[in-house]
Parts: C-alpha cells; structure tokens; sequence
C-alpha cells in the first residue's frame, strides 16, 4: 500500500488549477517518472520555489478549489510520482478529486475553519501528517504539539485508496 503519511507542504491559496500542479506543455510525457521535476513549476505563489519546498513533502495541506481546471490525470500523477499521496483542502475540483482516488490517493476535505485552524498553528513548522485510514483521523505532529483530526471520505473511496486505485479494486473485484 502507499504511503499517506511525512512532512506537509502547505500551500496558502485557493483555486490552485491543475496547469500550475503540472504544466500542459509536459503532457506528451508517456511516464509518470517523466513528470516528476515540473510539479508545482508554474505555481505562482509568494516565495515558493517549487523543487526546494516539494522535496521531501508527502502531503499538500490548501486552500478551496484545488485541482480546477482541465480534467487531466496528469496532475494526480504529478504529485503520486513525487511521493505526495495526500492532499487536503477545503475542497476539490470533482473530477481532479475524483481522479486522485482512482489512482488511490486521498483528496480529504475538511471545513474551511480546519483548514485555517492547520494553517494558523502549523504553517512554517516542521510539521507531519499521517492518515489513520481505519480510524477516519489526521494525526498531525510538529515539534511543540500532536493532534488528531476528525475526516470523512465515502466508503468506496476508501476502498479506492485501501486497493492503490481503480486497477488494483478491479483486479481483486472483477
């Protein structure tokens, strides 16, 4: 199974599209591997440096409306293939959250004031987080504090992240 858990990139905006997860000019890659250095090359966002602020992260806590745009399974690759399994919000684009399931990731939305509650306490800390997929909890730890926050993903969902996605639900199921 993958894993949905390590240090957290937090990235304050909303409507993060999926051109600046990964830019339209590399979709004639035909690997996801292909696809790894551009994450995040066009996200235009006050001191971001893409390659320093991506390395080593393996969850993406945002702002509303992530992953608008095109509807493109590039930009859930983009970051599966940098390692980031988990990105929360306060919510998603639908077919890019639904895309980050099928391909067994979790796009968890939490309420606007949760997520600027992590912003508030956690932003600018060397903060982790790891998801207790049988428990439904965020645990998230910095250096000075652990907490354990409540989410809500329907069962099939769930089911997509517990089989790494569509394909491994369908070999197992069909």
């Amino acid at each position: 199974m993958k894993q949905f858990s390590g240090k957290v990139l937090f990235l304050d905006r909303c409507d993060i599209n999926t051109d600046e997860i990964i830019p339209a000019k590399y979709l004639t890659e035909i690997t996801k591997e292909a696809l790894k250095p551009y994450l995040l090359e066009d996200l235009s966002l006050t001191g971001f440096k893409n390659k320093e602020d991506v390395k080593d992260k393996a969850v993406i806590v945002t702002r509303a409306n992530f992953g608008c745009g095109s509807s493109r399974e590039h930009a859930p690759w983009a970051l599966e293939v940098n390692g980031i399994n988990v990105v929360i919000a306060e919510n998603f684009a639908r077919i890019f959250r639904q895309n980050m399931y099928n391909c067994g990731m979790f796009a968890i939305e939490l309420p606007k004031d949760k997520i600027e509650y992590l912003f508030e306490t956690y932003a600018g800390k060397d903060t982790s987080i790891t998801i207790d997929i049988d428990n439904d909890k965020i645990v998230v730890t910095s250096s000075d504090q652990s907490e354990k926050i409540d989410f809500k993903v329907g069962e099939f969902d769930k089911t997509l992240v517990k089989e790494e996605g569509w394909v491994g639900y369908a070999d197992k199921n069909y």
